[in-house]
Formats: C-alpha cells, structure tokens, sequence
C-alpha cells in the first residue's frame, strides 16, 4: 500500500502515512535504515503522549518560533528521517523566519548530502547548506562534527529536531540557543535544550511555522516575554506526566 492509498478515514492514517514516507526516503537514498528504528521509538513515545500537540509542546513551539525571530543567525539542521518526513515544511519555515537550512548527517557520505539537498531544493528550498562541511564541532569524533562554518557554526539559534544526544549537547556547549524536535522527554536532546519540543516533527514544524507568521510584526519585546516565560523543565516535567499517566 503507497500513501496516498491510505484513506483519511483510518484511524492511523497519520501514523501510517509517516512509516510510508520514511520507507520512501530509504528508497530514495535520503533515509539510513537506522532510521527505520529511530522513526518507530519516536512513534511509539507519540502514541503515549496521545498522537497530539500538548499544551506544553504548543508552548514551546510558540517559544521557538520567538527564538527563531529574534535571533541575527538561524540555520534549521536537517538530517535525513526530516528530509523524508518534512521537506516542505521546513522550507517553508526557513522561508518565514529568515533561517538557512543545513544537512548534517551521522552517517554522512557525500551521494547522500546531494541527494538531501536536491530533494529540499525540489521543494522549494533556495540554497542548502551542508555541503561544504568546512567548520567543525568541538568534542564529537563522528560525521556529525562537520558543519558549515558560515552555517550551524556561526548560527547563534539552531533547530535540531530528531537529534543526536551528544551532537545536542555538543552544541550547547558551544554556547549555541537549541530548539530541539523529540518526542522523548528523557532524551539527552530534550534536556540539553534551550527549548524542548515534546511533538512529533510533522506536527511540530508546521506550528512553529504558523505561530512565527502571527508574530512576524511583534517588537522585540513582545518576543523577548515570550522566551523569557518559557520554562523547559516544566515542558519536560508536563510530557514526562503526560506519558506516565497514560
């Protein structure tokens, strides 16, 4: 069964939908197939937290939008489970808060880095980042460490959704803002965030996306509250609930 045969009526079909993009991906050489087992350990933590955006992850995804706005240098890091899952959609955030887009990638060869690149510019993304990889992240050994030294390296405020944990905190050490997509609040990632988005990716983009389009016209200290309110502990503590009282 392809996607688009899956009808709308089926009570997975937002589930189903996703597994179908990522086996695209793998076929398509944009997805590792370690990425099948990310793709269902990130499924799994969804369905316990109701298939939903809660109000937690709402708020955050408000923050980051805010975080996104403000910030002078932006990149939105991009491996290859997002590239299959949501190319569109973070083009079109990178569009709305001025952000440039990378691909980093921990199994990273230089077929897969054009092919991710071809596949964000085929929807509509006017310049990737990534190719380069002439900047590095102090502390990691793997294929993760290479950067853009104009891109992530120079970023003041990153998105990192479906990260790495060590590449996270690497990157907070760098003293670098990180927005990061998880859906497992006892993740490394969630906690090494500045903002931690509890939601699935699919969901979590597009929020952001049309909470930076409300605040496109807000002055900075309008944005400055909303950051400034937000409290990843509590996020991570009200997920964390959320999960356990399933």
């Amino acid at each position: 069964m392809t996607g688009p045969e899956i009808p709308e009526s089926h009570p997975r079909y937002e589930s189903l939908l996703t597994r179908h993009r990522i086996e695209a991906g793998v076929d398509r050489g944009l997805t590792s197939r370690q990425g099948l087992i990310a793709q269902g350990r990130g499924e799994a933590f969804d369905y316990l937290l109701g298939e939903e955006t809660i109000p937690s992850a709402a708020e955050a995804e408000r923050a980051a939008a805010a975080h996104l706005l403000r910030a002078e240098h932006t990149v939105l890091s991009v491996n290859g489970n997002v590239a299959a899952l949501a190319p569109g959609e973070i083009v079109e955030l990178a569009e709305t808060t001025g952000s440039d887009i990378e691909v980093n990638l921990f199994n990273r060869t230089d077929g897969r880095i054009e092919r991710i690149a071809e596949h964000l510019r085929d929807h509509g993304a006017e310049a990737v980042k990534g190719l380069t990889a002439d900047g590095r992240i102090p502390g990691l050994d793997h294929e993760r460490a290479k950067v853009d030294a104009d891109g992530i390296g120079a970023a003041d405020v990153v998105l990192v959704p479906l990260e790495d944990g060590d590449r996270a905190e690497a990157l907070g050490a760098m003293g670098k803002t990180e927005l990061v997509i998880d859906l497992n609040p006892m993740s490394r990632s969630a906690r090494a965030a500045t903002v931690p988005i509890v939601d699935n990716l699919i969901r979590a983009v597009p929020n952001m996306t049309e909470h930076a389009a409300d605040l496109a016209d807000a002055d900075r200290e309008t944005l400055d509250s909303i950051v400034e309110s937000f409290d990843a502990d509590e996020a991570l503590a009200s997920a964390e609930q959320r999960i356990r009282d399933v």
